[in-house]
């Protein structure tokens, strides 16, 4: 699995970066020479990167500024099944990480369409932006409209959950399916944790480099063990630390995060209409602001092994898939299991 970089072969290349500031306090050891990773420097909007798949650019306005929102529309590669499903991706991420997913979903038939989120990859970077779930939900919704796409199966992993999830709200007639993969979001850590004002989280962001990149995601991702296969989650996060607009995104973290942080959609998945499918690995401890809450209940937060049964029990028409010893980003860790989950669900009936 590798995504591209013009004047570079196939590499490390991609994601991750801001719930590095916001999330768990977890410790890790110092990386080995050997550990440390390479990466290359990327401006915000990733002009020296290139997708697995050809991107495309939506043009519109939003809170009085022009925007651009890049896609990926990948059609089928076998006898098209007339479905498509629109893929959300996380806080850390953006579109290219849903590479095999795409590749197999293609092969099976489905139109697939993976945008990157305006603030995230190589989408439009606004500077005072009010980043909300509805105006991200609201400039996907344009999207799709766009393509002229009047249903299909919503999936979204991490922050790509709760937005997945504020879109079946409010496009309900839109979503034939719902798909959440370990999503964030469902416990609301703003009743434990203190609140860390922007500016406290953009000068947190300033810190990041690639070695505390890799860190995180070993420890809160992978527990502990990185393996080669996980390189691409990096080039993007990582390479933004050292890239010419590193302080401009650390801003826009820090506005993401708080996005994540302050709007929970947990309270209304007794209002969901779609038949939902959760993916969940088992071994996630995910919570935002873990470091800021007390020391008494750190331990019982981002239990996934908890949370994914709750919400299953919280959403109507819900089915519980949860793979053991797996953790945030099974889609990496685990593909096999996560991939018949999901195509299991998308082949069976509407109603479940």
């Amino acid at each position: 699995m590798a995504f591209l970089t013009r004047n570079q072969s196939p590499l490390i290349n991609h994601l991750g970066q801001a719930l590095l500031a916001l999330a768990l306090t977890l410790t890790s050891s110092p990386l080995t020479a050997a550990e440390k990773p390479t990466v290359a420097p990327q401006d915000a909007r990733l002009s020296d990167m290139d997708y697995h798949y050809p991107v495309e650019t939506f043009a519109f306005r939003d809170q009085q500024q022009p925007l651009e929102m890049v896609y990926m529309d990948v059609p089928p590669a076998a006898d098209a099944n007339g479905k498509t499903v629109v893929l959300l991706h996380g806080k850390n991420f953006s579109g290219a990480y849903w590479q095999s997913t795409i590749d197999a979903l293609s092969r099976q038939g489905y139109r697939v369409i993976a945008p990157d989120q305006i603030g995230f990859g190589k989408s439009s970077k606004p500077e005072g932006f009010q980043f909300t779930f509805q105006a991200l939900t609201d400039s996907t919704k344009a999207l799709l409209d766009k393509l002229d796409v009047s249903r299909a199966t919503v999936a979204g992993h991490s922050m790509g959950g709760m937005l997945a999830t504020r879109f079946a709200l409010m496009y309900p007639e839109t979503v034939e399916k719902l798909v959440l993969i370990n999503p964030i979001g469902l416990e609301d850590w703003k009743r434990f944790t203190p609140y860390q004002p922007i500016e406290q989280a953009t000068a947190q962001e300033k810190q990041q480099t690639p070695e505390k990149v890799k860190s995180y995601m070993t420890a809160a991702y992978f527990d502990g063990k990185w393996k080669a296969a996980y390189d691409p989650l990096l080039a993007i996060q990582a390479g933004w630390t050292i890239g010419p607009d590193a302080d401009k995104i650390a801003e826009i973290d820090a506005r993401t995060s708080d996005m994540v942080f302050t709007q929970p959609v947990l309270y209304e998945f007794g209002d969901l209409k779609a038949p939902t499918l959760l993916i969940i690995g088992t071994r996630d401890r995910t919570a935002i602001g873990r470091n800021r809450a007390p020391e008494s209940i750190r331990a019982d937060l981002g239990r996934y092994d908890r949370l994914g049964k709750t919400t299953a029990q919280a959403i109507p028409n819900a089915q519980l898939v949860e793979l053991d010893g797996i953790g945030h980003v099974p889609q990496f860790e685990d593909f096999d299991r996560y991939m018949a989950a999901l195509t299991k669900f998308l082949k069976a009936p509407g109603k479940q």
